[in-house]
């Protein structure tokens, strides 16, 4: 009876210190190997300049667009240079056009 009230005694003398320790440990793994730990900083950091990279094509890209759009505005067409390039590019002409044929190795430009 005596040894198993030690038993019993020393056991539940040791439940508390190995939680704790168990939990200790838990977060010491999940704060070196956890997705939000010091592994997965660098892991973070490499894909933050990867979304840096993405971010300043993004805006660069939208500088473009952006001059583009300008060019489309009214005030800063040129309804003769816009005739002109619509015409070459659909391969039209008007009637009243000056057509030069250039042989097929000679292009203007």
């Amino acid at each position: 009876m005596r040894f198993w009230r030690g038993v019993k005694r020393r056991l539940r003398d040791a439940v508390a210190p190995c939680v704790f320790l168990a939990l200790a440990g838990y977060f010491l793994w999940s704060a070196t190997q956890g997705d939000r730990g010091l592994n997965g900083a660098g892991e973070r950091q490499v894909a933050l300049e990867a979304m840096k990279l993405d971010v300043a094509r993004a805006d660069a890209e939208k500088l473009v667009w952006e001059r583009r759009v300008a060019a489309m505005r009214a005030q800063n067409l040129d309804r003769d240079a816009l005739d002109e390039r619509v015409r070459d590019r659909l391969s039209l002409s008007s009637p009243t056009d000056i057509i030069i044929m250039y042989p097929p190795g000679q292009k203007l430009f």
